[in-house]
């Protein structure tokens, strides 16, 4: 019983081996990967804030201002190569106490390859209608579980550039440990407008007249990020538009916002990274190596049982016909037995008697 049963051991032993390098670097390629149905909404609080109002054609300050970022995956929209996702993301950003009433908006479209992160020019990217824009570096994600201490090019959407995020130091967010990266964008011309502002909304001398202006963007935008899954979970945006005559001499501020993540979806972001991480973790390191080590184990134990030497099995006393244990020595001729002694040898032996015709004779004789 012994042998059959080291051999299945073998056999297991030896599936948990082959199973390690399958996991490790068949389905772990599988998993390590971008989802194609990303849905996620997050907010970004600004206190003390300011923005023109349109509506009231007047400067605000001191204001809240909020930050509603949705993005959304097209999973149809890479036209079936799974190796790209595509994602939408829209942000609104509003006065909390108009929450209604949009202070701006803007939208964009990117794809890029779920393995590694890089941005791609395909399946209709866009940057609030623009498909003309050419994206490069990385959008939304870091490099998929593959984040180092160094800078990486990132596509900014406000200025449709590619500008340097540059690696800051290790931090801790909500006892996550990220790396912190801080991009900045120089006042950038972002737009044309086709428009004139009275020159005192400008800070001219009235008698200036109404002057044309264009819309610049600076920014300095801060991301912290697990390291682990390459997911940020905690974004700053510190940003400054405004308007501004050709000479720079004459501007006015659009929108003016230090925009941080609120407490509450840094935590969901964080609960987020633990979970892909584990995943991560489980198809790289945790299942591979349990494989191989039961798999050495199950080897090991039936080789002992199914290969080592046994002991011949104790010999049993024969059974004889008769159901009884004793000797089995096969029949044949058998020397003869010695009578033993008659207890009445001693006597003289008596003669055996004869015929009818002795007996008469013998007894006439007796009468003479």
């Amino acid at each position: 019983m012994r042998r059959p049963v080291g051999l299945v051991l073998i056999g297991l032993g030896a599936f948990f081996l082959a199973l390690a390098p399958l996991v490790r670097f068949y389905v772990a390629d599988q998993v390590v990967v971008a989802p194609l149905n990303q849905y996620q909404v997050t907010l970004l609080e600004s206190k003390n804030a300011t923005y023109f109002d349109q509506a009231e054609l007047k400067t605000k300050t001191g204001v809240t201002l909020l930050a509603k970022n949705t993005v959304r995956g097209d999973v149809r929209a890479n036209e079936g190569d799974n190796d790209i996702a595509v994602w939408d993301s829209t942000t609104n950003i509003y006065d909390q106490a108009k929450p209604d009433k949009p202070v701006q908006m803007q939208g964009f479209r990117i794809a890029f390859d779920r393995r590694t992160g890089v941005l791609v020019n395909c399946c209709g990217v866009n940057v609030d209608g623009d498909n003309t824009v050419r994206m490069s570096g990385y959008g939304l994600l870091f490099p998929i579980a593959n984040v180092q201490k160094r800078d990486y090019p990132f596509f900014d959407t406000t200025t449709k550039q590619s500008a340097p995020m540059q690696f800051g130091e290790v931090e801790k967010v909500h006892g996550l440990t990220t790396y912190r990266f801080t991009q900045t964008i120089p006042l950038t011309k972002t737009a044309a407008l086709d428009t004139k502002l009275p020159a005192k909304m400008l800070g001219l001398p009235e008698d200036a007249g109404d002057q044309k202006v264009d819309r610049y963007t600076e920014a300095y935008n801060t991301v912290w990020v697990d390291p682990r899954t390459g997911i940020p979970v905690k974004h700053r945006k510190n940003i400054r538009s405004t308007v501004q005559t050709a000479d720079g001499k004459g501007k006015m501020i659009v929108a003016q916002a230090d925009l941080v993540s609120v407490d509450k979806d840094q935590k969901a972001m964080v609960d987020t990274a633990n979970g892909k991480a584990l995943q991560i973790d489980m198809v790289r390191s945790y299942v591979p190596a349990g494989a191989i080590f039961f798999g050495l184990i199950l080897l090991f134990v039936g080789g002992f049982l199914g290969l080592a030497r046994r002991e011949p099995p104790p010999i049993e006393a024969p059974r004889r016909a008769d159901g009884k244990f004793g000797d089995m020595t096969p029949p044949g001729p058998q020397p003869p037995r010695p009578t033993p002694p008659s207890p009445a040898s001693s006597e003289p032996r008596r003669q055996a008697p004869g015929s009818q015709r002795q007996q008469r004779k013998a007894a006439g004789t007796k009468r003479r």
